[in-house]
């Protein structure tokens, strides 16, 4: 009875993780086929990332979402930092208020925030969409999930850190990046890592928000999707590669260091 409970409670979670996790799972074994075939495996080739390397067009696809995703995360993080950390100090009226205003990016239907990008950038005499409004727009949406994963952070910590800092003789600059940067070191890590996923994966916005010769990744797989090309297939691997890479590596470095730690203490 008690193993067919347990095995009761495990198939939901098996099905679910099925749901989620066998289209990747496809992906990365039919980038791998020899045959232009998105459902009949021929045999093992890497023909697909050959392909891939030499089409200059994805290649600059990729550098582009590269690039405007690191600077876009870099300067949302900064920013979104420190609008999180200049709320605190306001009353709770504002803060209502901010968080608010704040929410409504993240809330509202990504087409209607595209449709406004473009028709703001179209309205400025001048402004040519490109890389420059791509990026701008990027940095733009990114702001709000960064202060979202941020304030929670920030509400947690005892409030009189900072003038128990500077009571000790540290200025306020030294209080800042030195007592409640690293406190919020885990939740800036956080909030970096959602602006650069919604950076690297943004279409909707991308495709409204950029113009003629500027295409990041999804665009790219848009215009793939319309035909049968196995160097989507290819090019997904690649992206889920990194991801994965990346993930393991900020998961796992935070050990690393608390057995230092220990080691140090020991």
């Amino acid at each position: 009875m008690k193993k067919h409970r347990k095995f009761k409670s495990v198939l939901p979670l098996f099905l679910m993780l099925l749901f989620f996790y066998g289209p990747i799972l496809i992906t990365i074994i039919f980038s791998f086929n020899d045959s232009r075939s998105l459902t009949a495996w021929s045999g093992f080739s890497t023909r697909w990332y050959h392909e891939l390397w030499r089409d200059r067009r994805v290649m600059e696809a990729v550098k582009t979402s590269l690039s405007i995703a690191l600077i876009s995360t870099a300067i949302s993080t900064v920013v979104g930092t420190i609008t999180a950390i200049g709320l605190t100090s306001h009353k709770k009226i504002v803060k209502k208020v901010f968080n608010s205003i704040n929410n409504i990016p993240v809330m509202n239907p990504e087409i209607v925030t595209a449709i406004g990008f473009m028709l703001l950038f179209v309205s400025i005499k001048g402004l040519e969409k490109g890389y420059t409004t791509l990026l701008i727009a990027h940095i733009t949406f990114s702001i709000p999930y960064v202060v979202l994963t941020i304030l929670p952070k920030l509400r947690s910590l005892d409030p009189s850190l900072a003038d128990a800092a500077m009571d000790l003789g540290a200025t306020p600059y030294q209080a800042l990046t030195k007592v409640i940067v690293p406190q919020l070191q885990a939740a800036i890590i956080s909030g970096a890592l959602i602006a650069f996923t919604m950076s690297f994966d943004d279409f909707v916005i991308s495709y409204f928000s950029t113009g003629k010769g500027v295409s990041n990744i999804s665009i790219i797989v848009y215009t793939m999707s319309k035909r049968i090309n196995p160097k989507i297939n290819a090019l997904s691997t690649i992206i889920i590669a990194v991801i994965t890479v990346a993930l393991i590596i900020l998961n796992v470095a935070p050990i690393f260091k608390k057995n230092k730690r220990k080691v140090v203490v020991q």
